[in-house]
């Protein structure tokens, strides 16, 4: 993270987390690209008293979807779609899902990544028709200020990594069946560190880096 572009929207972000703007809902939002519906090639080995979980390394790959999702960051709660493929098309058509859920009376403040799809022009021609949302775009290479990946990181590890699915259907029901079960009882991400603080994080860094370097 570098430069004064840099810094202007990590202030944007936080101040978003920190002070959310009255009569508005502010949602990280995110893709996870090509998600495998992997099929093992042997049964699960349970854990057993004195022996771990044991898996094989073979699979089979029987296609991948795209889960768009957008995290409510007051609520917890989350926004999801599973798309065959992640182009702005599909991204239009979860914009229009956000519009739909979301309540008329509020604005809506989306945080997001650089990634092209995003600032594609028929989005900002539709974007344009719909005034009450607005972008806000995390610095490149910072995908770990939206905080929707911390949701994607326990999707992964309680609902995918340990799967075996025999068909991309399966795998998105598995997607799905842990998003409804986590809408039933949402809590959400704090977020505490200030601006100032992370860009202290970061000088650090780099001195440290320097150091090695020399």
């Amino acid at each position: 993270m570098a430069g004064a572009e840099s810094v202007e929207k990590l202030e944007d972000v936080i101040g978003l987390y920190l002070h959310a703007p009255e009569h508005a809902i502010v949602l990280c939002c995110d893709e996870k690209s090509q998600v495998q519906a992997l099929d093992r090639t042997q049964p699960l080995l349970p854990m057993t008293p004195g022996q771990a979980e044991r898996r094989t390394p073979d699979y089979v790959r029987n296609g991948t979807t795209s889960l768009f999702a957008a995290l409510n960051v007051a609520t917890g709660e989350v926004i999801g779609k599973c798309y065959k493929r992640h182009r702005q098309q599909e991204f239009l058509k979860f914009l229009k899902t956000i519009d739909r859920e979301v309540p008329k009376r509020l604005q809506v403040h989306l945080i997001l990544d650089n990634y092209a799809t995003h600032n594609h022009p028929n989005v900002r021609a539709w974007l344009a028709k719909h005034p009450r949302f607005h972008l806000h775009f995390t610095p490149t290479s910072s995908s770990w200020l939206n905080m929707v990946e911390i949701f994607f990181s326990q999707l992964t590890d309680k609902a995918i990594r340990r799967g075996i699915f025999h068909s991309v259907p399966d795998l998105i029901d598995a997607i799905q069946t842990y998003l409804a079960a986590h809408n039933q009882n949402p809590e959400p991400f704090q977020w505490t560190a200030t601006t100032d603080q992370i860009l202290e994080k970061v000088r650090r860094g780099r001195v440290t880096l320097d150091a090695i370097a020399s």
